[in-house]
């Protein structure tokens, strides 16, 4: 990701956590002002930098409890490392969550048919048109109501996910129509998967090579160097999870009905094996997004199967 370069007089770096924050100030030479761990409020560490302000940019870790200081610097004028959209993302990643959940219930229906030793249920589950009667297929009583309050709950699910897709499409036409409409345009992306990289990539001009997004969408191995010599790979868990699953599925989906990238599969799992071959589709899919959004052109199948 491309870092910070701008000078100020003094930086202030924090230790974020839920109840206590640890709170660092250097001046430009790099010399310690300030070492201190207070309360997490705003009222302390507005205290704390008093004397520092001028010209500071704070700077604290990605966690979950970093929106209360990022708005505080906001509304007292601050600098503040990183800032990005929060709350449309947020609502997304909240969305895939749900999807989870309910994709368990409908896993635990099919499970419960199998451990049971029932017939074939005959239906899909996850239809709502081929959901009635499905509970009747189940004879012992106890068995039948907990696959009655796993239906419900799944109905419960879709009434929720539906609107709340359709208020995060549009949220993503009226702020970047055109990165979701060339996000789209590769083969299999569906709505989920092109709102769920919109949204966690923001702004591709955060990363000024393909390597650093690659990196950040934990799609290749990290290193570990010394001296100009690699001594292995860490540090797997390095970068945004959620693409990671995005470009997972994309590359799943991408090989549904496409002659072309299943050849291509085929050739990379004689080569590498059943998962990497997967993992080798992602990356080169995530390759080509980046692309496709510095150059705001839509995917060319021509030239991501020539390289």
């Amino acid at each position: 990701m491309r870092f910070y370069t701008r000078q100020h007089l003094h930086y202030c770096g924090v230790d974020l956590h839920a109840r206590t924050m640890y709170v660092c100030v250097l001046d430009q030479e790099g010399n310690v002002l300030v070492s201190k761990d207070i309360a997490s409020a705003p009222e302390p560490f507005l205290e704390l930098i008093a004397p520092y302000r001028e010209d500071l940019a704070v700077a604290a870790e990605c966690m979950f409890t970093w929106y209360w200081l990022a708005d505080l610097c906001a509304r007292e004028g601050l600098a503040f490392v990183p800032q990005a959209m929060r709350a449309t993302r947020d609502l997304m990643r909240r969305r895939n969550y749900l999807m989870r959940q309910r994709a368990e219930l409908l896993a635990h229906i099919t499970n419960t048919n199998h451990q049971y030793n029932l017939p074939a249920l005959g239906v899909r589950p996850a239809r709502p048109a081929e959901r009635s009667g499905l509970a009747e297929h189940f004879a012992e009583v106890p068995v039948r109501k907990s696959v009655e309050v796993d239906l419900s709950l799944v109905e419960h699910y879709d009434r929720q996910l539906l609107p709340l897709e359709r208020y995060l499409e549009s949220n993503a036409q009226a702020q970047d129509p055109v990165a979701l409409a060339i996000v789209r345009s590769v083969h299999g992306m569906g709505k989920v998967l092109g709102l769920s990289i919109l949204y966690e990539i923001h702004d591709i001009g955060r990363f000024s090579r393909v390597q650093q997004f690659l990196s950040y969408c934990r799609l290749v191995k990290p290193t570990k160097e010394s001296g100009g010599k690699i001594l292995g790979h860490s540090g797997k868990k390095i970068g945004n999870a959620h693409l990671k699953w995005a470009f997972s599925e994309a590359a799943v989906c991408f090989l549904r009905a496409n002659k072309p990238a299943q050849a291509l599969r085929a050739r990379l799992m004689a080569k590498h094996g059943k998962g990497k071959s997967l993992a080798i589709i992602a990356a080169k899919l995530a390759r080509a997004v980046y692309f496709m959004l510095r150059r705001s052109e839509a995917f060319d199948a021509e030239r991501f199967f020539a390289h």
